[in-house]
């Protein structure tokens, strides 16, 4: 069982976390903490077998942050992962809370099937990392790094490679129509539209209407 920390100031969304959490397999609430310095205290207090291996932490609390814990977590090579779950959407906080090494960054709120799925994606990644031993593959390494391999599935007909290259150009260049991507990649207008849907779909990038001067506007993406 995943021994998982519940850390949140709102006794409500403390409540709401322990039920989603006893509805899954795999996982169990080994402890809750209502603050910062609370948390901290439980994760270093308890090593060994009897440690906690996930910890759903909050960002913002009264007397500290997410990112203090976390911080001062490292800091003292705690082993111990990290989903943080909250309502801030500020990409500086997320930039700082992903260097310091969150497994996933889930915004409130959200339903259960998202949870569910978060969780799943946490507990494949140790099921596959802890049994990793000697040489590693590619996959092996990514679940040692902690990263959620997988978790954009891809329809048939797009590749990886070519997903990673339209990524990249509507995060640098973007918003960019379908047109103006395929010119700067030297890919198909409409296969680099594929692409960029897939994207949509799975809420990375966001659609609009661009007006010209004139005929029908243009559809337009630009990453999250």
């Amino acid at each position: 069982m995943i021994r998982t920390l519940l850390v949140d100031d709102d006794a409500l969304t403390l409540e709401l976390h322990r039920n989603y959490v006893a509805r899954l397999d795999g996982f169990v609430v080994a402890g809750e903490c209502a603050g910062a310095r609370a948390a901290v205290t439980a994760v270093l207090d308890r090593p060994g077998p009897d440690a906690f291996d996930l910890v759903l932490l909050d960002v913002t609390m009264p007397d500290g942050s997410g990112l203090d814990v976390l911080r001062i977590l490292r800091a003292r090579a705690a082993a111990v992962d990290v989903i943080a779950i909250t309502g801030v959407r500020d990409a500086d906080t997320v930039r700082q809370m992903a260097a310091l090494g969150v497994f996933q960054y889930l915004v409130k709120p959200f339903p259960f099937a998202v949870f569910e799925e978060r969780m799943a994606q946490y507990r494949d990644h140790r099921t596959q990392a802890t049994a990793t031993a000697g040489q590693a593959t590619q996959a092996e390494i990514d679940a040692l790094l902690g990263r959620a391999t997988g978790s954009i599935t891809l329809p048939k007909g797009l590749s990886s490679a070519s997903l990673e290259r339209v990524t990249a150009e509507v995060r640098a260049a973007g918003p960019l129509s379908a047109t103006e991507a395929a010119e700067h990649l030297g890919m198909s207008r409409v296969a680099v539209r594929r692409y960029l849907e897939h994207l949509a779909a799975e809420g990375l990038v966001a659609r609009g209407a661009r007006y010209g001067a004139r005929g029908r506007p243009e559809t337009e993406y630009r990453w999250r």
